[in-house]
């Protein structure tokens, strides 16, 4: 599974995942695809238990913490704890030095990115409806939590 990110795009990887050309089950194209309400929302629901997950984060502090923000939610249970293989492909324009500069970059300069972006390829805004902060995992869970710093910019 993976969420919707600037920076999977940016990559190339959201078009290589549409393209089928690899051994992998793309939920979250299956969930696209579906145009019925109920039938995505539990397509939705059920890609919750994906082995692995992949996306981006908002901001990452100098210390390891990271922010991640959402309009609807759906990512957000992925990443704080049903997938065990996270990845998280990060732009290095998204370091900060402290929490506070992390919260200051999303209301700030992400959100109003996004609801540009969102506008323009949906017709409609976004909304910070859903944050979440991650300290650290925790090892009873077992996750493998990988984090990719590219240097150059990508996403928001």
């Amino acid at each position: 599974m993976n969420g919707s990110s600037i920076t999977l795009e940016t990559i190339g990887f959201v078009d290589y995942l549409k393209s089928g050309e690899h051994p992998w089950n793309n939920l979250h194209g299956a969930i696209v695809k579906e145009t019925e309400r109920e039938k995505q929302r539990l397509a939705r629901r059920q890609a919750l238990t994906s082995d692995y997950y992949l996306g981006s984060v908002h901001a990452l502090t100098e210390e390891g913490e990271f922010v991640v923000a959402s309009n609807t939610g759906s990512q957000l249970p992925h990443i704080v704890f049903s997938s065990p293989n996270l990845i998280l492909v990060v732009g290095t324009q998204k370091i900060v030095p402290n929490m506070d500069a992390a919260m200051k970059r999303l209301k700030d300069y992400v959100v109003p990115k996004e609801n540009e972006h969102m506008m323009q390829k949906y017709g409609v805004g976004t909304n910070l409806s859903k944050i979440v902060i991650f300290r650290k995992e925790v090892p009873i869970n077992q996750r493998t939590i990988r984090m990719i710093l590219v240097k150059e910019k990508l996403g928001f």
